[in-house]
C-alpha cells in the first residue's frame, strides 16, 4: 500500500508541479534547516535569504556577529538562540572541516541543535543519500494514514524505514511536506480532494471532513 501511495503523490505533486529532486548546497540546507524550527515555511525562506546575503561560507558566517546574525534572521522563532548555533557551527565547520559540512550522519548529530529532522534532510537533500527526514507533516500523515502507530517522529523514523522500500526514502519527506501544507492540514484536512484518500484509514481526522466525499 505504501508504494502506492508514494506513487500517486508523485503524479500530484513532482509531475504536476515539477518539483525536481536536485541536490543543494549542504551548508544552506543545514541553516535553513536549524531556522525553520517552530518557524512557518515563508518566514524561513526569507531569513535564509538575508541570512545568506551577509554570509555564504561557513567562514563569512563565522566571522559575523551574533547580533547581526539576529538581526538577519528575526523573526525566526528563537532566533536568539538560532543566532548563536548558526555561529558556532559555521566557526566548527571553519576551524575543523575545512568549510566542509559531513556527509556522515553521526558526524552531523555531533553538532550542537543538530537533531536526527536536521541531519536527515542535509544528508537526503545536500548529499543524495537515502534517509527519511521526520518532521510534523511526514509523523502526521504517515500516522493519519495508517502507516505506522507511533508517537513520536524518532519511532516514525524507524517505523517507516521497516516498511518503505529505500528507493523512495528521499522523496517522502517532501511529498509529504506537500501533502501535509495544501491537503492532508492539521486541522480541516482536504479528505474530499486528497488523492490518496481510498488508501488513508483517517485516524484522528473529524468526520465531517470525509463526508464530503
Amino acid at each position: 500500500m505504501i508504494v502506492e501511495i508514494v506513487n500517486l503523490l508523485k503524479k500530484e505533486y513532482l509531475y504536476k508541479q515539477k518539483l525536481a529532486s536536485q541536490l543543494e548546497d549542504p551548508y544552506k540546507v543545514l541553516i535553513s534547516c536549524l531556522l525553520s524550527l517552530r518557524t512557518k515555511d515563508e518566514v524561513t525562506f526569507k531569513a535564509t535569504t538575508k541570512l545568506f546575503q551577509l554570509a555564504k561560507t561557513p567562514e563569512q558566517m563565522s566571522k559575523l556577529k551574533v547580533k547581526d546574525i539576529e538581526k538577519a534572521i528575526y523573526p525566526v522563532g528563537f532566533y536568539k538562540t538560532k543566532a548563536r548555533r548558526i555561529k558556532g557551527i559555521s566557526k566548527i565547520l571553519f576551524d575543523n572541516y575545512n568549510s566542509n559540512v559531513p556527509a556522515d550522519f553521526d558526524e552531523l548529530l555531533k553538532f550542537n541543535g543538530v537533531g536526527r529532522k536536521t541531519a536527515n534532510i542535509v544528508i537526503t537533500y545536500g548529499f543524495g543519500k537515502p534517509g527519511i527526514a521526520v518532521d510534523t507533516h511526514v509523523h502526521r500523515i504517515s500516522n493519519r494514514l495508517g502507516l505506522v502507530k507511533t508517537k513520536n517522529p524518532h519511532d516514525t523514523e524507524f517505523a517507516l524505514k521497516k516498511i518503505l522500500p529505500k528507493k523512495y526514502w528521499i522523496v517522502f519527506n517532501k511529498l509529504l511536506v506537500k501533502h501535509g501544507q495544501q491537503t492532508c492540514r492539521p486541522i480541516g484536512p482536504r479528505c474530499f480532494q486528497c488523492v490518496v484518500n481510498d488508501y488513508c484509514k483517517k485516524v484522528g481526522v473529524d468526520k465531517r471532513y470525509y463526508e464530503k466525499i
